[in-house]
């Protein structure tokens, strides 16, 4: 059952069809999300993001062969020549989740600058992909167990595996395991997008409209965490939903009864005190 849509059911439906679909296409996916974060994104500027992909890889050399070559390649231009990099304040602005921002601004959290990365090498013919190493995401080329890495938040940066080990233990205080360079597929580029915009809108409480938009496209995708619904539930009690929220509770509940009766015995308290709120 999915959540009730709450932003422009149209841009909705689409995100869901594509997530659903048997290729889902990471750029269309990443820009609806940026089309429900902006009302002024329209159909204009979904195509302008679309075209500028298809400029980009445009400029880059004919006839490339090798990771090494497409890596220094994709770092000239999109790096060097275009700019395109991360900065600290990235983490400060909304934007830098944003895909049809991060291309005219050239800045970015390292997952979207990866996304820009993808889909330029990927419309030049490169066999890319996503590494979704804890922390920090990063492109790899050619064999996954022997990987060309490169940093998009640092300019196309190429890593040694020690400079991907050092990534892995800043980030989580433990060694970089095989498993961690597997590449990652578009829904779960998507949904860890969406996470950090959760993890943006959770720094803010004033911003529970873009957290409760983050969680509804999340549950839209076909493999989400169960536990959303209930955040989903707690953010429209936030918001004044009550009735909304304690029904999402309660449908939590009959969710993890059955392994947790505890937990589930707790959410039903808080959708009682929920509706009590509208006493």
């Amino acid at each position: 059952m999915h959540p009730p849509q709450h932003g422009d059911t149209h841009w909705r439906r689409r995100f869901a069809e594509e997530a659903r679909s048997e290729r889902p296409d990471l750029t269309t996916l990443c820009l609806l999300v940026g089309a429900e974060a902006d009302p002024a994104l329209d159909e204009a500027g979904l195509d302008a993001a679309q075209i500028e992909l298809d400029r980009l890889a445009g400029l880059l050399p004919y006839g490339l062969a090798g990771p090494e070559s497409w890596m220094a390649a994709l770092g000239a231009l999109l790096g060097e020549r275009c700019g395109f990099h991360g900065t600290p304040g990235c983490y400060q602005r909304l934007e830098s989740s944003l895909l049809h921002e991060v291309l005219r601004r050239r800045r970015g959290l390292p997952i979207l600058l990866s996304v820009v990365w993808l889909e330029v090498a990927r419309r030049a013919g490169a066999p890319v992909y996503g590494v979704a190493l804890p922390g920090h995401f990063v492109v790899g080329i050619g064999d996954p167990a022997r990987p060309v890495l490169a940093d998009p938040f640092a300019g196309g940066r190429l890593l040694t595996g020690a400079d991907a080990e050092l990534l892995v233990v800043g980030a989580t205080g433990e060694s970089l395991d095989p498993s961690m360079l597997v590449p990652a597929g578009p829904l779960e580029i998507v949904l860890r997008i969406l996470n950090n915009v959760r993890a943006w809108s959770a720094a803010r409480p004033e911003r529970t409209d873009v957290a409760l938009w983050a969680v509804e496209l999340s549950l839209l995708l076909p493999a989400h965490p169960a536990r959303l619904r209930f955040e989903r539930a707690q953010l429209l009690v936030q918001r004044g939903d009550f009735l909304a929220g304690a029904a999402e509770m309660d449908a939590y509940a009959d969710i993890v009864s059955a392994v947790e009766p505890a937990t589930a015995a707790s959410i039903r308290r808080r959708a009682h005190a929920a509706r009590s709120m509208l006493n």
